[in-house]
This record gives structure tokens, sequence and C-alpha cells, in this order.
């Protein structure tokens, strides 16, 4: 298979985001946003958004598969299609579900293709400023056409990040709240998508994330790494989308990954 064409997902994203994001931002209605699982937001949005792009992505990419956030909340046993020899196809409709409903601007529509367990490509897309962030394995990452690298290295005392507030079992609970205070800043998004762009731009140096929903991380993971960052479990072994584990630290150096790995363990 030959590469998707960044132009045309642009395009596509562009188009979907005419259509139901950017009327409905700053004007949802009450009846329009929901909870599930008792927790998690979801708006109408959301639920639009990830129908038009599986209908639209599969169409460009016959007898792929198809995972969305908003179908893994109604069956998780399509966590399957990651262990296939298919492409699939992961979409997260609206990365940043609280911001969109409440106004605030950081939330993102996030895609990436894989194929069994390789990330072949992703793109983040922001509909209110039309920046796309896209990255093809080994070929880098860019930022609509120009092409990034990470040469952040900065140590802890220096660095700047965001570390998952919940999800945490008792024995990391009180150890990751120890290590944030080593950190120069500690601030949380609510958009990982942005948070995995601006490591890759620099702007950012971390992440440490508790629960890996792959809709969330697929195309950050592949952004950052193709920018020249690095990705670790507390185990030690690199992210896989097809395999279901928690606890892991998103760098741009692996001076800092090694650092943050090895206050973890003490």
């Amino acid at each position: 298979m030959s590469e998707i064409n960044n132009e045309q997902i642009k395009s596509i994203l562009f188009e979907v985001s005419k259509e139901f994001i950017l009327p409905k931002f700053k004007n949802l209605k009450s009846e329009e946003v929901k909870f599930k699982n008792k927790r998690d937001l979801v708006t109408e949005v959301d639920l639009a958004v990830e129908e038009k792009l599986n209908n639209i992505l599969c169409s460009l990419l016959p007898n792929s598969l198809f995972v969305g956030e908003e179908k893994f909340s109604l069956n998780s046993k399509i966590f399957e299609c990651y262990k296939q020899n298919q492409y699939c196809w992961t979409v997260d409709p609206i990365d940043g579900t609280a911001n969109f409903v409440n106004g605030k601007e950081k939330f993102a529509i996030m895609i990436a293709l894989t194929f069994s367990d390789q990330i072949i490509q992703s793109w983040i897309y922001k509909p209110l400023t039309e920046e796309i962030c896209s990255a093809l394995l080994g070929e880098g990452t860019f930022i609509n056409d120009e092409k990034i690298t990470i040469t952040n290295n900065r140590n802890i005392s220096e660095a700047s990040g965001s570390i998952s507030s919940k999800y945490w079992n008792e024995t990391f609970d009180l150890k990751i709240k120890e290590i944030s205070q080593k950190f120069k800043q500690v601030k949380n998004y609510g958009c990982i998508g942005f948070e995995y762009i601006e490591i890759a731009t620099n702007i950012r140096d971390f992440a440490i994330l508790s629960n890996l929903s792959p809709w969330d991380h697929i195309p950050g993971i592949l952004i950052v790494r193709e920018a020249g960052g690095f990705d670790i479990h507390f185990d030690k072994t690199p992210y896989a989308h097809n395999i279901k584990k928690k606890n892991l630290v998103v760098s741009g150096s692996i001076t800092l990954q090694n650092e943050i790995i090895n206050l973890i363990k003490e």
C-alpha cells in the first residue's frame, strides 16, 4: 500500500469539522451532551464525526478495519482488530470532549492507521486553527508540510509536561504524586493530542500516562517517535498498541526518559 495522502486527509478533516464540529462549538444544547461509563462526556458531535469518518476512511482503504472511541465503549471486543494482519483505522472523533463542551479551545480530531503491530501513519487535526500534525513511519513528523524534529534535552528540574491525575493503582499513586514535585511545571490540557504535538515541537518535554486507551495514544506515539522522541512503559518495554498495558512515559529525550523511570523505580 502506498501512503495515504496528507492533503486528502486534511481535506476530509476540514469538511468534517465544518459540517459537524464548528457549528456546535460554544453552541451545544444540554440534550446533546451525555455521560458514558458514568464519568466520561460524550456528545452527539462525537458520535456523528466518528460515524462519518468510519464511512469515509474505510472507503478510502477497502477492507480496512475501524476502531473508534465511541464504538469501543459499546463493544470492547473490537480491540481484537489490532491483532489482525489487516489495516486498521483508529479514531478519536473529539479528543478533549470536556474542553469542547465547555467552550475551551484545546480539542482535536485524531486518526491513526496501523497494520498488525505497526503504526503506519497518524494525524492530529485542530479544527479551530486548521493545523494538522502528521507522521509517516520512517519518514518523519510534519506540521502541515514542514518537517519537525525534537531538539529539547532538558533534565527533570527544567522539564515541563503532564501527569495523569487518575487511574493509578496503589503501587504508583503515592510515587507519582511525589515525583510530580520535581519537575519545573506539570499541567494537563485535558487534550492529549495537544500535548503530543507540543512534545514533538519542543514546547513540552514529557507526559506520564496511566490509562492507555488506543485512540488517545496511537496517533501521538508515532508523531513523537518520528520527531525523535521516546516512549516506554514502567517495565521498560516500548508502547505497543495491540497489547493491553498501562503506565507509560513519553518524552523528548532518552536522558529525561531514563531519569523519570529511575525515579519511579526508586
